[in-house]
């Protein structure tokens, strides 16, 4: 029970990564919150979570700052309080190689993962600082260290949340707030299987051989998993990591090289 009594808000915590966090964070005795665009499937979510009245859902679509800010004030005005958030909703739809790229390709990606997390972060950053206590982690990915092509505004995106994670430690670290980034590996989550075959066409190869390119390159040669990257982030929040901040940690299998 390492977070018993602490809140977290988890965005796009309905599936995948989020869910997973969402899950081991119930697990260790937090209350969560959880946001997504589908009203039927964060009810379905908190149906399967079962946890009463320590899980709450709240639709929104996070490349909107409205309905981002509006889940934090959802998940103070409900619990009282905000100790961990969990910036996880993101990804990239639409990929093409950069001479093909869109604006609007671009500009959503910035929005569902860059602009996200800072409007997320912003706002929760407000409870933290007056409580002295908080912990901020921020799903990045392997491509935010290294690169693919074609993958271009994802990578961006992900090296932009690594560096906002570095400085914004800078800013708290005295204040009892930790920043981290955690950095996964190819996971086979819902929005690889819906947005991945249309990405490696783009890359000029099929689904099956993206996955065996990504696991190539680790040394488990294998995809990771969701339960690895919620371990990383149940140490993250609880008390025992008080002493990591403006870390990028891998959760790769060993593929980034630092």
């Amino acid at each position: 029970m390492q977070l018993e009594g602490r809140v977290a808000a988890v965005t796009g915590g309905t599936a995948g990564i989020g869910r997973a966090i969402a899950e081991a964070f119930l697990a260790e005795g937090a209350s969560v919150a959880i946001n997504g665009r589908s009203v039927e499937k964060g009810e379905k979510t908190l149906a399967a979570l079962g946890a009463g009245d320590r899980a709450i859902f709240r639709a929104g679509d996070v490349t909107h700052q409205a309905d981002v800010e509006g889940f934090i004030d959802a998940t103070v005005e409900h619990f009282g309080r905000i100790d961990i958030l969990v910036n996880n909703a993101g990804g990239a739809a639409g990929l093409q190689p950069t001479v093909l790229l869109s604006d609007e390709v671009w500009d959503t990606t910035m929005k569902w993962n860059v602009y996200s997390t800072f409007w997320a972060t912003r706002r929760a950053l407000k409870p933290m600082l007056e409580q002295k206590w908080g912990r901020i982690i921020n799903i990045s990915s392997v491509e935010g260290k290294h690169g693919k092509p074609v993958l271009t505004p994802y990578v961006a995106a992900k090296h932009a949340i690594n560096g906002m994670t570095k400085s914004i430690a800078r800013e708290v670290g005295t204040e009892g707030i930790t920043v981290n980034a955690i950095c996964p590996g190819l996971i086979i989550t819902d929005i690889i299987r819906d947005n991945g075959p249309a990405t490696a066409e783009a890359m000029g190869i099929t689904f099956d051989e993206m996955v065996a390119l990504f696991a190539r390159e680790s040394s488990i040669k294998r995809p990771n998993t969701v339960e690895e990257v919620a371990a990383m982030a149940v140490l993250l929040a609880s008390d025992v990591g008080a002493g990591i901040t403006g870390s990028l940690l891998s959760v790769d299998g060993g593929t980034a090289s630092y």
